[in-house]
């Protein structure tokens, strides 16, 4: 008896059911370890959910809490102690100092001590400081507790850099980035709404005015936050006790598979002063430092949006801080953007932070020769967009540049990125005096020369990453 024969319609179909169930069993091996891309998958949904929510709400209240004051200013702060605008700028530099100076020593700790012990008890050293900003009475308690608020949320953000980079692969950081920073982003924007909300709604409560509730509200719930975290921050991939054997496997060998030294656990620690030596004399750290600083020397802005919107006409204290928020939110979806596409063409994020900071240059070249109040709000909205998405963006460009470095070293050469870069925020602070307003000139004028100079920096190093061997795929 003769079979019928399969219709060739038939045979295409069972051909590609097979080839499709092939695909899904595709094994990819890296440093021994064979894994399947579903298992990649969930995985990296899994790193997602554990690091990235409670991370982006530390930073949401980190940023907070440091840039909280130049809405406590023109609440009532400066009024009731009496502070001169140079006194005001003190108080800024003094935190940048003492932030600068620790930013390296910690993240050289954070290599060796579990960063879900770590970063919640600096967290809330610096939290319980914010609130005793509320019983401030002259300048010199504010200028004390600002010093020591530096000291311990010098330790974050290059703990948080470090952390992103030791868990995801080069090409799936500009996303998460994004995300990190949108943290401070929207800390501007839900910050001035909520120094809106708090200084015009509870001055007066209790016998406190509503600048000295902003420090206790905020304050507390950075404590809060803290405490929760220890129970949800993962560790690094080898050492976290949220993952199982085989998740920290293949968390590790997904790394190498990219070309990112994760770290090993038990293995032996390159000494301090080794790698600090190792970090200073890569010339990707000196480039990528540089960079860094003129775009927080630029984002310095920040701190003077309430002063500059209430200069620009909008003369109500409460409207000045509600007028704040409008920058956040372009800034937000500008970054976020940026960000989605920057991991689609890795390649070109050096020149898509040039070409951002051009944007920004730009609009500060038109805010110096228009004066009109209307349009030059409107410049600034676009100038801070500019400055944020650059920002975003550099962090995840240093991160995966680094990926190849030791992790001691690695470490070292993202906190001193962080920490030379905010090093711009002490001489930022004194561009955009009292006595200059309306117009701000000089600070508009210093911050137009810094982004020149962040074009060709950025250029440069787009040029020279993209050349070095074995990096040239990646950038």
């Amino acid at each position: 008896m003769t079979s019928t024969p399969r219709s060739v319609e038939n045979f295409d179909i069972d051909t590609k059911s097979m080839n499709a169930t092939k695909h899904e069993h595709l094994e990819i091996t890296s440093d021994g370890i064979s894994w399947t891309p579903e298992e990649e998958k969930k995985i990296l949904r899994k790193i997602d959910l554990q690091l990235m929510p409670i991370m982006w709400l530390m930073y949401l209240l980190s940023y907070m809490d440091r840039t909280n004051i130049g809405n406590a200013k023109i609440a009532g702060m400066q009024t009731d102690l009496n502070l001169t605008s140079n006194e005001y700028s003190i108080c800024l530099v003094v935190f940048f100092v003492t932030y600068v100076v620790f930013e390296v020593p910690s993240n050289m700790l954070i290599v060796r001590i579990r960063p879900s012990v770590y970063l919640p008890i600096i967290m809330t050293i610096w939290g319980a400081l914010t609130c005793c900003m509320a019983a401030i009475k002259d300048y010199k308690h504010l200028v004390a507790l600002r010093i020591f608020v530096g000291v311990f949320e010098a330790g974050f953000g290059p703990a948080m850099l470090l952390l992103m980079s030791s868990w995801y692969k080069r090409e799936e950081q500009s996303k998460r980035f994004g995300v990190y920073i949108s943290a401070a982003i929207l800390s501007g924007a839900f910050g001035g709404l909520l120094a809106g909300a708090i200084t015009g709604g509870m001055d007066g409560a209790a016998g406190y005015r509503g600048w000295r509730w902003l420090f206790i509200i905020e304050g507390a719930a950075t404590i809060f936050v803290a405490i929760l975290s220890y129970f949800i921050l993962p560790d690094f991939p080898s050492t976290t006790a949220r993952f199982s054997e085989r998740e920290r496997q293949i968390a590790c060998a997904r790394l190498t598979q990219s070309g990112v030294t994760a770290i090993a656990q038990g293995a032996e620690r390159m000494s301090k002063g080794k790698s600090f030596i190792l970090a200073i004399k890569d010339w990707r750290t000196i480039g990528f430092v540089l960079g860094y600083m003129v775009i927080v020397g630029s984002s310095t802005l920040s701190y003077f949006y309430p002063t500059l919107v209430n200069g620009l006409g909008y003369t109500s204290t409460v409207q000045a801080q509600y007028m704040t928020v409008p920058i956040y939110a372009v800034a937000f979806v500008c970054t976020a953007i940026t960000a989605y596409f920057a991991d689609r063409i890795p390649n070109h994020r050096g020149l898509i932070i040039a070409c951002w900071l051009a944007f920004s240059l730009i609009t500060s070249i038109l805010v110096c020769v228009i004066y009109n109040f209307t349009a030059r709000y409107a410049l600034l909205v676009l100038m801070a967009a500019g400055l944020w998405a650059s920002n975003a963006i550099s962090l995840s460009y240093a991160g995966a540049t680094f990926g190849d470095m030791e992790p001691e070293v690695r470490g070292i050469a993202l906190a001193l990125v962080n920490a030379l870069g905010n090093l711009a925020q002490i001489y930022g602070a004194y561009l955009f005096p009292a006595d200059d307003k309306p117009k701000y000139l000089l600070g508009f004028g210093v911050i137009s020369a810094m982004l020149g100079i962040g074009v060709v920096v950025y250029v440069i190093m787009h040029i020279l990453t993209r050349r070095k061997d074995g990096l040239s795929k990646f950038f």
